[in-house]
């Protein structure tokens, strides 16, 4: 629809007036008042990484809504989407993506912003906006075409027309915390049909959605009298009217969810309404009414009598946990995880040479086949942990309960005496380092699908780091802990290093344990690891990703150097694109070089000067975003001991000549360690 608006400002609606083009035009209003942020401060990493983040499925709450917010204290953002709810969710998310795109165009450093497009709203702010009914700022859309000349007609036209929004406004406000949404028609005594829609955010309580559209609804007359079509766009609720059907007609109105309900209906929600349908079957509903009513009476009692059952059983549980200070619930969830031992067993050949992957430093790893024909891989670990069985089966439901598309997800366990066994999902195309350190192999690996690995691996640890439910540190990122499936996305395994936490970003450790050269040198040196010792690790296998070539290998005119090393020089004589790969199919030249100076932030001998995981992602997503410059990186240390190790630092130290004084520490190491 072409519909264009005027310029001008109404003291009877009081609302802000702004120019649209079109109906699909951006409309946008920055709050002057609200104060800016600095460019490059945490508040705006934040920002950025929120408005990134935001338009994604995990983030919707099944009907269109997002409620975000990133970041502590006054480096805080806050940020709600809102689609219309006859939109597909695909439409919504590319709504949004448009959105972000034009706030950040329009209201530069601007710290509160909203925009509103075709399909949605997007706005953000320093402050929390959930749950806030606020009815400024407005946009008033109006149809440039007059419903008729005869004022007889107009009066008719408004009269049926206030009926509508009344109604809809019952439903909408009436819906649950999912969706306020409602869409329907009616036809006046002049045999025009008008359709309307109208919408809250759902966050709104149905008081406030009410107000929000009251207020709204205050523009008649002075704005959209005799006007055959308009709208009002808020920050917290909006509507609709048009003399022709302008949304989906097949778009769903869902019933308003229970109060106590906190997951969308799963059930395909019936098709709105018209006026005429409501007042046809307003006999039959009386009678549809009675028998509800008779059934949710009976099934009170039923779910009064379920949860009595429920609740005297679970204080016999309660009791019982007493008595063998045993988490019932959550020992039942980590026994549903335990294969049996001759299963695993028979899957993998009795363990035979033939059905092994590889050899870690906590054990071998083989593939197995189920009988049911599942492809599994399987971890047998070193006999000879302390760790009890009970310690044992917590651990690996904590890990169990991982979900991310770039980790591996752990199946289950098994235990046999002191035989113990992981069973993980089978990963079709092995590890990375089979494929970036093999010449024949790493020429299938264009930059594309290089730069989609990297990418994949942050968001892997950000995950760890700052999203699931306990903050997880690697201690192992390496290339040969990458594995890629069938479509050469990355996932992180190998937990055998990591080191759970409820609240701590640090700690320390008097056994090292993990791969030299991905270790940063605060571990190697001192036994300290933290969020940054996981971040310096990436930092590597980055620089090797786009060399080709090991940490401890680079081969430069026939001479062997570490690859940190030749990196920095390199990058000091502005010659940084010599590094690259020959033999890879070299994609942006610019890409490549910012991919050069993250992993050189991310390599630097004082932790401090090393972004975080959340920093790095925004920095590989975003091309605007400015980069700080690299102190040198830390010092690598040759060795001739092996790889992976599981040592002190004062063993460590001595063996390399370091200073006693460099050492501190006493603490103990398990494979997985919930603090």
């Amino acid at each position: 629809m072409a519909m264009t608006t005027s310029l001008f400002f109404s003291l009877a609606c009081s609302v802000f007036i702004i120019v649209a083009q079109q109906a699909t035009a951006q409309n946008y209003h920055c709050f002057n008042d609200k104060g800016n942020y600095t460019l490059n401060s945490q508040y705006h990493d934040n920002f950025n990484y929120l408005l990134i983040t935001l338009p994604s499925s995990q983030n919707d709450n099944g009907y269109g809504f997002y409620n975000l917010s990133y970041g502590n204290a006054s480096n805080q953002v806050f940020a709600i989407g809102l689609c219309d709810g006859d939109t597909m969710p695909d439409v919504c998310r590319s709504c949004l993506n448009k959105s972000t795109h034009l706030l950040q165009e329009v209201c530069p450093n601007q710290k509160e912003a909203v925009a509103w497009l075709d399909k949605c709203m997007l706005r953000y702010s320093n402050r929390s906006l959930y749950g806030i009914m606020e009815t400024r700022p407005n946009i008033i859309i109006n149809n440039t075409q007059n419903v008729s000349s005869d004022s007889d007609t107009v009066e008719a036209y408004f009269k049926a027309l206030r009926s509508l929004i009344d109604n809809l406004k019952s439903r909408a406000a009436a819906g649950g915390s999912l969706r306020k949404f409602s869409v329907d028609n009616v036809t006046t005594p002049g045999f025009k049909t008008i359709y309307g829609l109208v919408q809250c955010t759902p966050d709104l309580s149905q008081i406030d959605c009410n107000n929000c559209l009251d207020d709204a609804f205050k523009v008649f007359p002075g704005c959209c009298n005799k006007k055959k079509g308009g709208e009002v766009l808020g920050t917290s609720c909006k509507y609709r009217y048009e003399d022709y059907l302008f949304y989906n007609s097949t778009a769903a109105e869902v019933s308003p969810p229970s109060p106590l309900s906190s997951q969308p209906s799963t059930t395909s929600p019936p098709t709105p309404l018209t006026t005429h349908e409501t007042k046809n079957n307003a006999s039959s509903s009386r009678t549809v009414l009675i028998v509800v009513i008779g059934a949710n009476v009976v099934l009170g009692i039923v779910i009064s009598i379920c949860v009595g059952l429920r609740l005297r059983k679970a204080m016999i549980l309660r009791k019982t946990n007493r008595l063998s200070n045993e988490p019932v619930e959550e020992i039942a969830s980590v026994d549903s995880l335990q294969y049996n031992f001759d299963t695993i067993k028979l899957a993998t050949d009795n363990f035979s040479e033939e059905n092994k992957l590889g050899q870690g430093g906590f054990g071998a790893v083989y593939w197995g086949k189920l009988s049911h024909g599942e492809v599994i891989a399987v971890k047998k670990l070193h006999i000879g942990s302390a760790q009890g069985d009970l310690e044992f089966k917590n651990e690996v439901m904590l890990v169990a309960k991982l979900q991310h598309r770039n980790l591996v997800r752990i199946l289950g366990f098994s235990l046999e005496g002191s035989e113990r066994l992981l069973v993980y999902e089978f990963v079709q195309n092995g590890s990375l380092d089979h494929f970036i350190f093999d010449p024949r192999k790493r020429v299938d690996l264009d930059w594309d699908r290089r730069y989609k690995i990297i990418g994949g691996v942050a968001r892997g640890i950000l995950y760890l780091h700052e999203d699931s439910r306990l903050r997880i540190i690697h201690r192992d990122i390496k290339a040969s802990n990458i594995l890629l499936d069938d479509e050469m996305n990355p996932k992180i395994s190998d937990f055998g290093c990591a080191r759970l936490f409820v609240d701590q970003v640090q700690d320390n450790t008097n056994r090292i344990v993990g791969t030299y050269g991905y270790m940063a040198p605060e571990y190697v040196m001192r036994g300290q690891f933290s969020i940054k010792s996981d971040v310096f690790s990436f930092g590597v296998l980055l620089l090797e990703i786009i060399s080709g070539q090991k940490i401890n290998c680079y081969r430069q005119g026939g001479l062997i150097d570490d690859l940190l090393s030749c990196t920095w020089r390199h990058w000091r004589e502005g010659i940084a694109l010599e590094m690259v790969d020959p033999l890879m199919r070299v994609g942006s030249g610019c890409e490549i070089m910012r991919c050069i100076h993250i992993g050189l932030l991310c390599v630097q001998e004082n932790l401090v000067d090393r972004p975080t995981m959340n920093t790095i992602v925004l920095m590989l997503n975003s091309n605007s975003a400015s980069l700080p410059l690299p102190s040198k990186p830390a010092f690598f240390i040759h060795s001739n001991m092996g790889s992976d190790i599981s040592t002190s630092p004062l063993e460590f130290n001595s063996r390399m000549n370091v200073p006693k004084g460099e050492t501190v520490n006493e603490a103990s190491i398990t494979e997985l360690f919930p603090r």
